[in-house]
């Protein structure tokens, strides 16, 4: 089961997340091309669409997340320090099924300047 978690940088609330080489092992086979799209599960059980790409060319890959990461930032309200995690499950049910992925986002607790922590963060609630 692979994950990864981070903290938010400029960049990655801006154009695209940065993610660890590693955590490529874990998405659908790339099947020669240089990008995949997967679908992960927030904690509101949304699903969201990203596509990972790498380079075309040269020694280091450098992955990214950029089709659908925009759009999940800015809903989510993500800021420089909070912290995001993506990992890999599997069904209950069988080991045979195909994985699917979750996303889950943490905000930065801060107390007289100094970063304390990180909480859950939770989605706003929507009166009727």
């Amino acid at each position: 089961m692979a994950s990864f978690s981070k903290i938010i940088t400029r960049t990655d609330t801006e154009k695209r997340l940065s993610v660890p080489t590693k955590f490529l092992e874990s998405l659908p086979p790339f099947h020669g091309g240089h990008a995949v799209d997967f679908q992960a599960k927030d904690e509101n059980a949304e699903v969201w669409t990203f596509q990972c790409s790498t380079r075309k060319e040269g020694r280091y890959k450098k992955p990214v997340l950029s089709k659908g990461w925009l759009r999940f930032a800015s809903t989510k309200k993500l800021k420089v320090g909070d912290r995001i995690e993506f990992y890999e499950a599997r069904n209950q049910s069988t080991d045979e099924s195909p994985p699917f992925y979750g996303v889950r986002v943490e905000r930065e607790i801060k107390l007289l300047g100094s970063r304390i922590g990180y909480a859950p963060l939770l989605s706003e609630i929507k009166p009727f």
